[in-house]
């Protein structure tokens, strides 16, 4: 078809993903305005449209939901050329792109920028921070190589590999330090702090209060956890943090954090990548060394644990 590029089809695939142009933009690394242009641009030499267009979200027309299917398997195939081109019995060499999400970025990436220098020294690692729905769509599309995201994602066509699971533990102001741990359904009545939306430890923290995602109540927000421990310093409330984020958020703020009683909160962090990447072994080889510098990183913090309320 005269005119069509990849450019078109991953600016398609994204939208098709978000169902929606901001954040399809946003993951696209483009303005608002100009993915709508591509778009409509695409639309016209198919001659039909690809999108019903609605206030706050789009939906796809038939035609639109083939395109989707087809787009989605020429892009990681064209993805996949170049890792084809790396992959080799012998450790995997050169550009390593891995996602990593917001949550974990800060406290793990360190550790794994120093195992790989150390195990993989010909990696050239080029890490991007951001949420998981993202990460996602960057890796079915080749734009990533693998990505450190919570598990389970249950996308078929990726591979999840398990490097560690950490509790969730509760930060308070420091002055209730003695008060007992607040039980889920106490938890549902407090001024908690949370996570804006698109952030996968916000629904998980929703998820152990027992809360629905549209249920209206007094939440306030924050934009990274270390946001949130900063207004729990200053009174604001309360909120959960995982494990990896105790040393780093809470050395500077006046709070005291306590253990929930089993079972406690907690995720399992792990590291994927799509099943027919050809560099599924060398990545397998990455996961276990990750895997060995979780382990090492786990073993740093112990908070008291409290009695439940």
């Amino acid at each position: 078809m005269k005119g069509l590029t990849l450019k078109h089809l991953r600016y398609f695939d994204a939208l098709a993903r978000t169902g929606h142009f901001g954040r399809a933009a946003e993951a696209s690394g483009i303005s608002q305005p100009a993915l709508s242009m591509q778009i409509k641009e695409l639309e016209a030499m198919l001659g039909a449209p690809l999108v019903e267009r609605r206030a706050r979200e789009i939906r796809l027309t038939g035609l639109g939901e083939d395109l989707r299917l087809r787009a989605r398997k020429i892009l990681a195939e064209i993805g996949e050329l170049d890792e084809l081109v790396r992959s080799r019995d012998g450790p995997l060499v050169g550009r390593l792109r891995i996602g990593v999400i917001p949550t974990v970025a800060p406290y793990f990436l360190p550790q794994v920028i120093r195992a790989l220098a150390l195990r993989m020294p010909a990696i050239e690692l080029q890490p991007r921070e951001t949420v998981t729905e993202t990460l996602i769509a960057e890796l079915l599309d080749s734009r990533l190589d693998a990505a450190l995201v919570a598990l389970p994602i249950s996308e078929p066509d990726l591979r999840e590999f398990a490097l560690f699971s950490e509790d969730f533990v509760l930060v308070r102001a420091a002055d209730e330090a003695d008060q007992p741990v607040p039980s889920p359904e106490r938890l549902k009545e407090m001024r908690l702090l949370l996570l804006e939306e698109g952030h996968c430890f916000r629904d998980q923290a929703l998820s152990f209060c027992d809360i629905s995602v549209g249920e209206p109540r007094y939440m306030m927000e924050g934009s990274s956890l270390s946001t949130l421990v900063q207004m729990v310093g200053a009174g604001m409330g309360l909120t959960l943090i995982p494990e990896m984020a105790v040393p780093l958020d809470t050395a500077r703020a006046e709070v005291s954090v306590a253990r929930f009683e089993p079972p406690a909160p907690s995720r399992t962090i792990g590291m994927v990548w799509r099943k027919t990447n050809p560099l599924a072994a060398q990545l397998a080889e990455i996961g276990a060394t990750l895997r060995q510098a979780g382990a090492v990183a786990d073993a740093g913090f112990s908070a008291p644990r409290g009695p439940i309320g």
